[in-house]
């Protein structure tokens, strides 16, 4: 038998008086109530009570250990309620993982309004461009730009689309004439992001006329992050492609232009992963809501402002 279960009816025979009161209590029969307590006494090598046909009577030991049982008993459920209550109400550490872009301009925003609504949560964000393994890393979030996701056990979910739009300064357009097509940007200097999802010598170019690929083959500036290609641009380092939330406030202030305005790269969606479908936190339910809010409806808007055609999404999650 179990042990909890032992000293839990151990302890109800100590309180009750009884083993009859405490077997109809719990729905069985005397004899296994009276077997429990046996087994706890050899299991521990000790007397706990004094049985005869008339009274029952506990021992010091017996005693003593009943003091015990309810401190750990009542520590079990203190631990239950905490286990349940962590499914219904946000609380503890969530650990989340973006990729950098994308967690500087938004993530950030939505981590701190998922702060002001829950603050018993603490959140520990960390930003690179891998995709950790999360359970290794103990992370409760990754969030990830990409076409596509690799075959998994993660459980995903779709939070918005990413664009990329070709962008320069007016500054460098001013003293190289804005191409008209894509052949043009064969002239031009081209500022080349590299990272995991973003080949920098091959530029995809889609637009509602047709499609295009540019490969850069002239002198280039390549960087793995797009708040330093940003601010290449600004400086007037050349041609880039930037993600839409990336470059947004830069076109708005008239800091960048957009060149070739019609095209724009291959959708990329933004999911959410986490390790478990089953027993999520609310700390985990509540934040993905948030990032649905915070980021997918702030995606949603940078492709209306910018005129692109909505996104299809290219896997729901699984």
């Amino acid at each position: 038998m179990d042990k909890l279960y032992n000293m839990s009816v151990f302890a109800k025979v100590v309180e009750m008086g009884s083993f009859t009161a405490v077997a109809n209590h719990l729905d069985t029969t005397v004899g296994n109530i009276s077997r429990a307590v046996s087994v706890l006494e050899e299991s521990l090598d000790t007397r706990l009570m004094q049985r005869s046909t008339r009274r029952l009577v506990i021992t010091d030991a017996g005693r003593r250990f009943y003091d015990r049982c309810v401190a750990i008993l009542t520590d079990v459920e203190h631990a239950e309620a905490e286990a349940r209550d962590a499914l219904l109400e946000p609380r503890g550490t969530l650990r989340v993982h973006s990729v950098p872009g994308l967690g500087r301009h938004l993530v950030t925003r939505a981590v701190m309004a998922y702060r002001n609504s829950y603050p018993e949560v603490s959140v520990d964000l960390l930003l690179s461009q891998r995709m950790p393994n999360l359970l290794e890393e103990q992370l409760d979030v990754g969030i990830v730009i990409t076409r596509t996701l690799p075959d998994s056990a993660y459980v995903s979910q779709n939070i918005g689309t990413s664009h990329c739009i070709l962008a320069a300064s007016p500054e460098y357009l001013a003293a190289h004439p804005a191409p008209t097509c894509p052949e043009d940007l064969i002239d031009h200097h081209c500022v080349l992001l590299g990272t995991v999802d973003y080949a920098p010598d091959e530029w995809r170019l889609e637009s509602v006329a047709g499609n295009a690929t540019f490969r850069p083959t002239g002198p280039s500036f390549s960087v793995n992050d797009m708040d330093a290609m940003s601010q290449a641009l600004r400086d007037g380092a050349g041609i880039g492609l930037l993600a839409a939330f990336s470059a947004m406030d830069d076109l708005r202030s008239g800091a960048l232009v957009r060149v070739l305005p019609q095209y724009h790269t291959h959708v990329r969606n933004v999911y959410a992963v986490y390790p478990s479908r089953q027993f999520v936190d609310a700390k985990i339910k509540r934040f993905i809501e948030t990032l649905n809010v915070h980021v997918g409806e702030h995606l949603d808007a940078y492709a209306r402002e910018l005129g692109l055609a909505p996104a299809t999404i290219l896997s729901a999650g699984r």
